[in-house]
């Protein structure tokens, strides 16, 4: 038997240890499986820190948000998780160009006077508004204390203490299983003596009744016994009940750890992206 169930993850919000991991899960899936432009994951990773609930159409499992961050907070999660973690050494770099630009204009202003001081100027502008873009990038970065770093620093222990229960949970399960297979066994015996208990007795019952008149003490000890054989029989129906319950539990626990081993695959699955 084969059972597939299909689930759907929830994140409260994007600010939450969780919700950082997957807003960094989704940049990676567009960087690299998507391949688009640095542009566009700007723009979408900004979207979706400020008004997407449902990540779906950006990955490949069902993921919800249950609470949207807003302009402002979103748009400080986004600086933070995005622009300052994954591209502040290119705006770094551009400060570092501007910089130059700077020192070539004011040098070849000393020693020539085809660069006007506007040039210089303009230099001077676009080296201060880098600085100011580079001031306000700093500004928003990520706490290399926050939970969310403390989590993906001890993802890798977390993954491997969960398959080492998942592997335990599966030698009990095969354990139960095997106890299992041996209790069906001896009920299977012991219906077969039961069924040929009954079959004696009631030939032997036959063939009284087919002799001489009857004894009214052997037909109190046949109909005593007869009683005696019902009971049994009742008690033995209770106890395949009891039997059946215990099977229904057994599948019912093996459904249990099928659910386990997906949630360990994908954690797995998640740790090997990351």
């Amino acid at each position: 038997m084969f059972i597939i169930i299909f689930f759907m993850k929830k994140v409260d919000s994007f600010s939450s240890t969780s919700g950082r991991m997957l807003i960094q899960e989704v940049y990676y899936e567009l960087k690299y499986k998507k391949q688009l432009s640095s542009t566009a994951i700007l723009m979408l990773c900004w979207r979706i820190c400020v008004s997407e609930t449902d990540l779906t159409k950006y990955l490949n499992h069902e993921v919800r948000v249950l609470h949207r961050l807003g302009f402002i907070r979103g748009t400080k999660l986004w600086m933070e998780e995005i622009v300052n973690r994954f591209y502040f050494a290119t705006i770094n770099s551009f400060v570092y160009f501007g910089a130059a630009v700077l020192l070539v204009l004011i040098g070849l202003r000393r020693f020539s006077e085809r660069v006007d001081d506007s040039i210089v100027i303009a230099g001077v502008v676009f080296e201060a508004m880098l600085l100011f873009f580079m001031f306000i990038v700093m500004l928003f970065s990520p706490d290399e204390d926050s939970p969310a770093f403390n989590f993906k620093l001890n993802e890798d222990d977390e993954e491997d203490n969960l398959i080492t229960e998942i592997g335990e949970i599966a030698r009990d399960f095969a354990h139960s299983s095997v106890q299992l297979e041996n209790l069906t066994d001896e009920l299977r015996v012991m219906n077969s003596n039961q069924e040929n208990l009954v079959e004696k007795i009631t030939a032997l019952t036959e063939a009284f009744q087919n002799n001489a008149s009857p004894n009214p003490d052997l037909i109190s000890i046949l109909k005593s016994t007869n009683i005696e054989l019902n009971e049994f029989k009742e008690n033995l129906n209770k106890f395949n009940r009891s039997a059946e319950h215990l099977k229904k539990q057994e599948i019912e626990f093996a459904v249990r750890r099928e659910i386990e081993k997906i949630v360990s695959d994908n954690l797995i699955k998640k740790g090997n992206e990351s």
